[in-house]
């Protein structure tokens, strides 16, 4: 498929963007209401994330610093989260 020379080349940055959002409602819907708790399901949650997005990332051979945001990237955010949740929550055992 041709590419229109008038789309804007950092499409793939918005669309990892749009996804991590995504993923970030349905983390925290999903973690709102498990038995254990918010904050242990939370983290369990973005600890699953944070492994299938750096296999993902292998999968596809991106590279993990790029010019545009990747599956990387978006690993890092999920363990970014993931600290957080872990530090205002001491009963999270990793």
């Amino acid at each position: 498929m041709a590419q229109h020379p008038d789309l804007p080349q950092q499409l793939p940055s918005t669309q990892v963007l749009i996804r991590f959002g995504l993923r970030m409602l349905i983390l925290l819907s999903f973690a709102a209401f498990a038995h254990i708790g918010f904050a242990r399901s939370l983290a369990a949650l973005l600890w699953m994330c944070i492994v299938f997005s750096a296999v993902i990332g292998t999968i596809k051979r991106e590279p993990p610093f790029g010019a545009v945001l990747n599956h990387w990237d978006e690993m890092l955010a999920y363990a970014a989260c993931c600290c957080l949740v872990a530090g205002t929550d001491q009963a999270v055992p990793f």
